[in-house]
């Protein structure tokens, strides 16, 4: 049975990728813009999906913009920013209801694209600039969703573990770039930035819904034309050499001590043993029947939280938790000793059929709503795979228990960062 079918055709200067479904009363459209990550230009990505929302040619205002977004019965329109491996990914999602179920003509799948490719395509420039009330109101934005990454020590104890772990490394960039570079920005600079990205980023549109595959072909080949380009792959990434473990300690008034551990898994998604490390992840740490939440949290009642999870792009597995500081090295020495658990296949076959179970539950659950789709399918095209659902799936049922330990046996423990309370520094 096919979970989800994917129809990829070539179009000038990106893929355009169709799912029909009739799961859904509303098509959905996933545009995609994909880079290496950079020092120079991070910031300038995480300004402009930001900026092109605001307005556009068309829609001098975000007022003008907001209801013709209502006029189409309620569309929506947002942006996102993600890190996938060492590439940086910009992501606009607009929803719109499917006329197929409403009594009014209006051909809103046409209306929606039009709309997406003013947005786009036709954004408010005036000689060769971006509107400067716009990128200015937008930079104080960007500026605080940087900050609020510093307040939420959850966050922000994830973050300096892989700027300590990756130092040196393009991943260690922050995905919202970073401070000091934001007020460098001018409409000038973000513009030309803007040019150079739309002809050079690798991009792909998913449109999804019970949707004819010709009508939207033929819309987006009429207002949706790039140039041609050969996709930006990572040139050549050199993982660090073994090392020994870097221990980390950080101090500031927090309550609660946050405990991160990060891992080099040595297996990226495409890998043959990528399913075993899914399964393994699950047992080890990845949901509340696994060895970390019950040894450490319940068992031991160390930890407020404790789970990990993989980076499938970067071939990392992070742990974070919640301890108090007097609990450290107690909590350290029960994470290490569930990986050598791991390794030494000392799990059951209840584990490992549970974890299973529960990782098929929540990979359908994912592909339940139109976005959730786009991730999964979107996994093809940063790693130039071309895995299906259904194999995913399969793959993953498939992995046995001495796949399991022989996957554990290729993760390394990096580094082990600990931001703790300012009675512990006494």
């Amino acid at each position: 049975m096919a979970v989800v079918t994917e129809t990829i055709h070539e179009m000038k200067g990106y893929k355009l990728h169709i799912v029909k479904t009739e799961k859904y009363k509303t098509n959905t459209f996933v545009w995609k813009m994909k880079a290496p990550l950079s020092k120079e230009d991070v910031t300038h990505r995480a300004l402009l999906p930001y900026v092109l929302q605001s307005n556009a040619k068309a829609y001098p205002t975000s007022t003008v913009l907001r209801s013709y977004l209502d006029e189409l019965y309620g569309a929506s329109l947002f942006v996102d920013l993600a890190k996938k491996g060492e590439y940086h990914v910009i992501t606009f999602t607009m929803e719109v209801a499917n006329e197929k179920f409403l009594s009014d003509p209006t051909p809103l799948l046409k209306k929606a694209l039009d709309f997406l490719s003013e947005i786009l395509m036709n954004p408010n420039v005036t000689n060769q600039a971006f509107d400067k009330d716009t990128v200015e109101k937008e930079k104080r934005t960007l500026k605080q969703r940087i900050q609020s990454v510093y307040d939420d020590k959850m966050k922000y104890s994830s973050n300096r573990l892989v700027e300590e772990m990756c130092k040196g490394e393009k991943y260690a960039l922050h995905v919202h770039g970073d401070m000091a570079s934001v007020d460098e920005i001018t409409s000038e600079s973000l513009f030309a930035y803007y040019e150079k990205a739309m002809a050079e980023d690798e991009i792909d549109l998913y449109v999804i819904g019970d949707i004819s595959e010709e009508e939207v072909k033929a819309v987006v080949n009429e207002k949706l034309q790039l140039n041609a380009r050969q996709p930006k792959l990572l040139e050549n990434v050199i993982l660090p050499s073994k090392r020994d473990v870097q221990e980390i300690q950080e101090v500031q008034d927090v309550k609660q001590g946050k405990l991160n551990i990060g891992f080099r898994t040595n297996v990226v998604y495409g890998d043959e043993d990528y399913f075993a490390l899914q399964v393994m992840n699950g047992i080890y740490g990845g949901f509340a029947h696994s060895k970390l939440f019950i040894n450490v949290r319940e068992k031991a009642s160390l930890a407020y939280y404790a789970a990990s999870r993989l980076e499938s792009h970067k071939g990392l597995m992070m742990v974070m938790s919640g301890i108090d500081y007097k609990n450290y090295e107690q909590a350290v020495t029960i994470i290490k000793e569930q990986l050598t658990a791991m390794k030494k296949g000392d799990f059951s076959d209840q584990e490992l059929s549970q974890t299973k179970a529960v990782i098929r539950n929540q990979f359908l659950e994912t592909l339940d709503t139109a976005r959730g789709i786009v991730e999964v399918l979107y996994h093809n095209v940063v790693a130039q795979q071309n895995i299906s659902l259904d194999e995913w799936l399969e793959e993953m049922d498939k992995a046995t228990k001495e796949d399991i330990i022989k996957v554990s046996e290729k993760i390394q423990l990096d580094t082990i960062y600990f931001l703790t309370g300012t009675e512990a520094a006494q």
